[in-house]
Formats: structure tokens, sequence, C-alpha cells
């Protein structure tokens, strides 16, 4: 017979307890357990799978490999995100905040599968089938027959039926929208729950690798961003896609946190127009439009997401201060990072900024963490507090020390033939990334050791 019990879930780990506790003994996470209560049915008495019946160990040495079987999307900026195309049996997470533009590019993404004859089924537990299409007409998706009778749309929540559909219709690629609404019959707990995410998430995990299809779920993120549900729901799955972006401008960027068939941190670029997601093919042009010309505090700086270098621009303000305590403000950049950058800048560039405002800003909304960018941030700082323009075709590269000492970057080749591509012919960079190639690439490239000699070039 069934039993109700209480169980507490950590929502960042999915670690169990009988209690609610402060701290997760497993993540160490401060107020993270809920409480749900969960039916433990009664043990199957069904014989156990012999052992003569079960797996053996293999040497490595007898295991055949291969590449991945792929479908191409034909949409280059998720292609390249996903390393290359989507991978049969994969399991794919994509979040994102409301309206960011998921269900879109999804639904994009259909529209080209089912044109290369593969057999796609959408199921949303949120909207019904009559809304699906209606959103679909908006976008221009379902644009002839053919396509409309390609394209299998399912409205329903019950696990259950969803496989039955998947097995009825041997579909190769699934999209679930969105996992929160889908439920298990196994577990008696509302939709949503940690218990049923995890749950639903193990079931869609098996389907994918018994019958080798791909499948996409959509996520709702938390305030704080994350994918709401247990934190074990980015581990079972294959890769993990962010949509990032203000809602109220174009500009998205969908990035890969985890992958396990590509490279991590891997973005494409997107704009929001009427007709729905378009493709943003020079990244780097794309976040320099609009710049000013000969404004003080903007400089140009290289950057690397996963395989692809990007040039942004850094914006600051220096402002005389109305406060007792001078206030410093980052959007797109670690707030505690830019404060120690201002230290070493007073310490070492010989610039007292104590009764000055600050503020920085990555123009495009981007955000880095790159700390290739740190001398841009410092050089940005040291134009508007001077205000003095730094000349428009410069690219600046270089970590920073706690001494103003300037150190080398990764892949500094590909971010020189980025800079040189799009006409930008003086750069700055570590005197320790010098080599006979970057000098034979047409560019003037000033070498700098530390600070005081950034500052000076600039």
């Amino acid at each position: 017979m069934a039993k109700e019990k209480q169980i507490f879930f950590c929502k960042e780990c999915g670690y169990e307890s009988s209690r609610w506790l402060g701290q997760c003994p497993g993540c160490r996470g401060w107020n993270t357990f809920v409480e749900e209560k969960v039916t433990v049915k009664a043990k199957s008495q069904s014989k156990a799978v012999p052992l003569s019946e079960r797996p053996k160990a293999t040497s490595i040495k007898n295991v055949s490999s291969s590449e991945e079987s792929r479908i191409f999307t034909r949409i280059g900026e998720l292609d390249r995100v996903l390393g290359g195309g989507i991978v049969k049996g994969s399991l794919v997470l994509v979040g994102g905040d409301p309206g960011i533009g998921k269900s879109t590019l999804l639904l994009e993404m259909c529209k080209n599968l089912v044109e290369t004859d593969t057999k796609v089924l959408y199921v949303s537990g949120e909207e019904s089938v009559s809304q699906i299409k209606s959103r679909a007409v908006r976008l221009g998706i379902t644009s002839g027959t053919v396509m409309e009778e390609r394209l299998m749309l399912l409205s329903d929540n019950d696990m259950d039926n969803i496989e039955s559909q998947i097995d009825a219709l041997q579909a190769e690629v699934v999209i679930i929208d969105s996992i929160q609404t889908i439920m298990s019959n196994d577990i008696d707990n509302a939709p949503g729950t940690v218990s049923q995410v995890r749950e639903v998430t193990s079931r869609l995990l098996q389907i994918a690798k018994q019958k080798n299809a791909a499948i996409f779920i959509v996520g709702h993120v938390t305030k704080e961003g994350t994918v709401a549900g247990p934190r074990t729901l980015e581990h079972m799955v294959d890769s993990v896609l962010y949509f990032e972006g203000d809602e109220s401008g174009g500009f998205r960027l969908l990035r890969a946190n985890k992958n396990r068939f590509g490279s991590t941190n891997e973005i494409g670029v997107f704009n929001m127009v009427d007709s729905g997601l378009e493709e943003v093919s020079n990244p780097s042009e794309f976040f320099l439009s609009g710049r000013p010309e000969d404004s003080s505090g903007s400089v140009v700086v290289c950057t690397v997401e996963g395989t692809r270098a990007l040039l942004v621009e850094i914006q600051a303000l220096c402002a005389d201060s109305s406060y007792n305590m001078a206030r410093r403000t980052s959007v797109g950049l670690d707030y505690n990072r830019v404060n120690m950058l201002i230290a070493v800048l007073e310490k070492r560039g010989g610039i007292s900024m104590t009764g000055c405002d600050c503020y920085v800003n990555i123009a495009g909304g981007m955000r880095l963490s790159d700390p290739s960018a740190d001398l841009g941030v410092i050089c940005a700082i040291a134009s508007s507090f001077r205000d003095r323009a730094v000349d428009p075709r410069t690219v600046i590269i270089g970590e920073i020390g706690l001494a103003g000492e300037i150190r080398g970057v990764r892949n500094i080749t590909q971010r020189v033939k980025e800079a040189v591509k799009l006409g930008y012919n003086k750069l700055i960079i570590p005197k320790s990334n010098r080599s006979k190639e970057l000098d034979q690439m047409g560019a003037e490239i000033i070498y700098v050791s530390n600070l005081r000699e950034a500052l000076d070039v600039i």
C-alpha cells in the first residue's frame, strides 16, 4: 500500500532530507530547502535481473568510437552553439527569461527541420494547438500545406501520453515547452515541483537514448537567472543553452553553458524583429554600430567567447561625486573586478578617483568575464577622467595584475585577425604575446608591459 511522507529537497543540488536544514550538506547553499509530499509506493515483487544478464565491464580497447550523427538546423548561430548541429539521442535544456524568444527560436528550427524531411513533434503544456498555430502563422512559419502536414503539434502535460505519441510518430526531434508543466503519474505531486521535474527529465533522458531522438526541453528561470527546479536538472542533460538579452531591445545572445558535444561558452547572436529572430552574421560590427568616434571614455576591446573572437565597446563615465562616498557602478562586468581595477589605476597609474563617481558599461548588452578586457576598462576610465578621447581605430587587449603588470592573453592571433578584418589598424597588446606572426599582419601593434606604458600610449 502506498504511503505519503514529507521530504525536504534542495533546489540547487537535489539533496534529500527528512527535516528542514538551513544549509544544504550537498552544495553548502543557504535557505535552499523546500518541502514536498512524496508518495512512496510498495516495492514491486518482480524478480531482480539475474547477474548473468546485467552489463559487464568492457576494455576501452574493444569499444568502437565514431562521430556523433548530427542534424543541421540551417540556423547557423544555433548550429554553432550546439557544436555543429543537433546530436541524435541528445537532451538539450533551453532556458531564458519569459518573452526572450525561446519558443520563437524553436519554432523556426522546427520549420527548417521539417523541410529536410525530419519528423518533428512540438509538445506544449502551456498553450493549445490553436495558439501554437497562431504564433507560427504570425512568424510566417506555416507557409504551405506541406509544411503544415509535417509539423506535428500536441497540447498535453501527461508524460505517459507524450511518450506514446513519440513512439507512434517515430519523432526524430521533440520539443517540450515547458518542463515545469509536464507531470508523471508515478509521483502524486503537482507539476513543477522538484520531484516531478526530476522524474520527468529522467524519463525524457531514457527516451532520448533508447529511441535515438533529440529532445529539447524549455525551462523557466528564477529571478536569479537560473533554471527553476533542482540543479540536478542541468547535470542530467547533455547541453544547457541560455537565452540572454534585454526584452525592450532586439539584441539576443544564445550561450552554451554546458555542451557534451562541443565547446562551452560558445555564443550565437540574434536580433529580434517583427518576423521573428534574425541571425547576426557579423556580431563585432553589430556590437560597435552607433559608436561615437571622438568621445572620451570609449574603448574597443577584443574578447573570445567559445571559438569566436568579438569586438565590443567598453564605455566609462567619471563625474564629480555629490555623495560622501563615491559611487561605483558596472553593467556587463563583474562589480568587484571593476573596483579592483580602479584601485590598481589609483595605486599604479597615479590617478586619484576619491571624489569621483565611476560608471562602466558594455555597449550592446554584452556580458564580459574575459580578463583580457582589464586593460580596456582601465583605459576607458582614464580617458573619461582626463576627458581625452582614445584613437577610435585602436583595439586594446590585456589582463592587469595587482602590481600594474600587463599579462599575456590566450588566442592573441585570433583576436588580432578579427580586429584587422574590421579595419582597426592599431592595437595595444601585452609584450609577452609578441611574435613574428603578429608583426606580419599589417597593423601597427604596440607592445606594453605595465600600466604606465599603456596610459602613456593612449
